[in-house]
């Protein structure tokens, strides 16, 4: 499992976002825990026509933090 923490992707608005993986994108931001393998598109609007796939422990300067997850 990969541990990630503020600023990174796995806590960012864009990770994942066009995609329909919400429940999973829930628990993983709840958790700041995600598996090793995982990896999903980013949304930012500069990286969208490219379509990078990113692990939760990525990051870029176009952080933007999620809605919080209790």
């Amino acid at each position: 499992m990969l541990s990630f923490h503020d600023g990174q992707c796995g806590l960012c608005t864009h990770f994942g976002e066009h995609q329909a993986q919400a429940p999973q994108l829930v628990q993983i931001r709840s958790k700041q825990q995600a598996p090793e393998d995982l990896r999903v598109e980013c949304g930012h609007p500069k990286h969208a026509p490219l379509h990078l796939l990113v692990t939760a422990n990525s990051g870029c300067d176009g952080f933007a933090p999620a809605e919080q997850v209790h």
